[in-house]
């Protein structure tokens, strides 16, 4: 540090920097340690970055990157949605349903970018900047049970009738991206998702979270 630098400035970029470079979080105690201060100077740390949505807490305490930091600049999500593009076309022309990239937004699953197929004669309506609790739908439940499952490949989820009666939802999570949380599925108009459809969705995902990297 130098006179012309703040110190509460460093350390509050050194925790998103550490927040950053973990897919699970970290505690109060776990940042306390990396940085070298007292549990205090982090709560303060935190409380303030949330406040700007740069970081988010979920239910058992673990601090996140949120998702103001892609809104610091204008063109992170047109960058995310470009990205995700080629793969969420791909997965909705291939099994004529509606695909979806879904981030987590706070305690909600924000769908950032949406393509509908093109040949079906019906499918779910499903628009980008929709929002649902993390507990319902697949796009959330998959994004939960990445958190659960800590190591290895939590699969991919299916929901039927949580968010829209008579729709079904698989999702999958994305996984290695660092400082994203997320997942990538379909919604149809279905009694029963196909077997084929989970598996693809899963590929689906891992494109999207290569393309992200």
């Amino acid at each position: 540090m130098t006179a012309e630098t703040s110190q509460t400035l460093d350390r509050g970029l050194r925790v998103l920097k550490l927040l950053a470079d973990t897919d699970h979080g970290l505690t109060v105690t776990e940042l306390s340690h990396r940085l070298g201060v007292n549990r205090t100077v982090v709560y303060r740390l935190l409380a303030t970055l949330e406040q700007h949505a740069l970081v988010r807490r979920d239910l058992g305490g673990r601090a996140r990157v949120g998702l103001g930091v892609l809104r610091l600049g204008r063109q992170v999500h047109p960058l995310v949605r470009e990205a995700a593009m080629p793969a969420l076309r791909s997965l909705a022309e291939d099994i004529g349903a509606t695909a979806h990239l879904t981030l987590v937004d706070g305690a909600e699953a924000l769908a950032v970018a949406v393509v509908e197929p093109s040949w079906t004669d019906y499918h779910v309506a499903y628009r980008a900047g929709f929002r649902h609790p993390l507990e319902r739908g697949a796009a959330g439940k998959a994004i939960l049970s990445a958190r659960q499952q800590r190591a290895g490949d939590p699969g991919y989820t299916l929901t039927h009738g949580e968010l829209e009666a008579g729709a079904c939802g698989a999702a999958a999570p994305l996984l290695g991206v660092t400082g994203v949380e997320g997942s990538v599925g379909v919604v149809m108009l279905a009694e029963v998702v196909p077997e084929r459809v989970g598996t693809r969705v899963m590929d689906a995902a891992r494109e999207v979270a290569e393309a992200l990297r």
